[in-house]
């Protein structure tokens, strides 16, 4: 004798903590607009980022 199989799947609550697809997405956008940031500040100050904060 076989188990019935559900015919509908739960609706679970995305999480809100760890490797989620909005997490993700985010940290993306996060580290393009850090990367910008820094070709910007290079080009506008003409130092390396190193020398903007004074580490070279």
């Amino acid at each position: 004798m076989t188990q019935p199989q559900p015919t509908t799947t739960p609706k679970l609550a995305d999480p809100k903590f760890g490797f989620n697809d909005y997490a993700e997405r985010l940290n993306g956008r996060a580290a393009m607009i850090g990367f910008v940031l820094t070709v910007v500040i290079e080009y506008l100050t003409g130092q390396g980022v190193l020398s903007w904060l004074g580490l070279n």
